[in-house]
């Protein structure tokens, strides 16, 4: 059990610091990070401060964390999944007009009976997008979600389609929560042959982002890509290049927030699997000091060991 807590920590400290970190270089190009970040950045203290990160204190995550945060104070609080109130949290946190809220989380949340027919709302959106809306906003979340003792297929895809119904979104939300499952529960990840297995349930054309996952220079990624930046397809395939190639839970975070892009959701989701993976140990603890709401991690973190013991 022990080593169990340390990776129940370890994803939920991981995402919080992927995405507060990862705001660092949220929508930069390699120009943008060397004149920047001539030296990298490795601190929370290091973001630059422009009229976009500003909004946030240094050391704050954004709505990719918040929105895990729903979920995990939803399901703590009924002791099991009810999707209603999932819906509900997210509907009373977007109303708080949270910074960094996604467009079509947004256009979902924002609609009258959301909270009364969420999924067919949902689809609604999914719908009115010619079926191409296929963004990240149900992945950054999810890792909470791998965390569920059973069950998790069901959950993440049900919990995803609250927002994003799209099944690109729905295989990536599947795929990311099951390899957290495994490396928890298991001890080991999930192979190659397994996510794909799970992408063919789902969509075809999740397994070309699996492949590209497996490239040992994340540039192949093209995490930058003007045209697929916040795609859930690009951010998949950096969370899976985090587990297959990262040596440690740092060497990951600043990889995955080195390359640009949508980083802060891009790292959220890589270091939540990197904590499955290294455990919160494995963090260095000025990463986790230097988050100013830790509190309600430590909360969460505690609440999720009272639901699986």
């Amino acid at each position: 059990m022990e080593k169990q807590i340390d990776k129940i920590k370890g994803i939920i400290y991981g995402q919080a610091i992927g995405d507060a970190l990862g705001l660092g270089t949220e929508g930069m190009t390699d120009e943008d990070m060397a004149w920047k970040y001539p030296n990298g950045i490795r601190h929370y203290s290091e973001i630059f401060q422009d009229r976009h990160r500003k909004r946030w204190k240094i050391g704050d995550w954004t709505d990719d964390t918040d929105m895990m945060l729903c979920i995990a104070n939803a399901v703590i609080k009924d002791r099991g999944v009810n999707l209603t109130s999932i819906a509900k949290k997210f509907k009373e946190w977007a109303d708080g007009e949270p910074m960094g809220i996604g467009e079509n989380t947004y256009k979902v949340l924002m609609i009258g009976d959301y909270v009364e027919k969420p999924l067919e709302v949902s689809k609604k959106v999914w719908e009115m997008s010619n079926r191409q809306a296929a963004a990240n906003g149900g992945l950054m979340r999810t890792s909470i979600v791998g965390l569920f003792p059973k069950a998790v297929e069901e959950c993440a895809a049900n919990i995803c389609r609250l927002t994003h119904y799209d099944p690109r979104c729905v295989g990536s939300c599947v795929i990311a929560s099951q390899l957290i499952h495994s490396l928890v529960y298991d001890n080991k990840g999930l192979t190659y042959h397994q996510m794909i297995d799970i992408a063919q349930r789902y969509d075809e054309r999740i397994r070309e982002f699996i492949d590209l996952s497996m490239n040992t220079d994340i540039r192949a990624l093209e995490l930058q890509d003007d045209d697929s930046v916040g795609y859930t397809l690009r951010t998949l395939a950096a969370g899976l290049w985090a587990y297959w190639n990262a040596s440690s839970f740092e060497e990951g975070l600043l990889a995955v927030v080195l390359a640009g892009g949508d980083a802060d959701t891009n790292a959220a989701v890589a270091c939540a699997i990197l904590g499955a993976k290294y455990g919160y140990s494995s963090i260095p603890q000025e990463y986790v000091e230097g988050l100013i709401y830790k509190e309600q991690l430590d909360e969460v973190v505690n609440g999720m060991i009272g639901l699986i013991k």
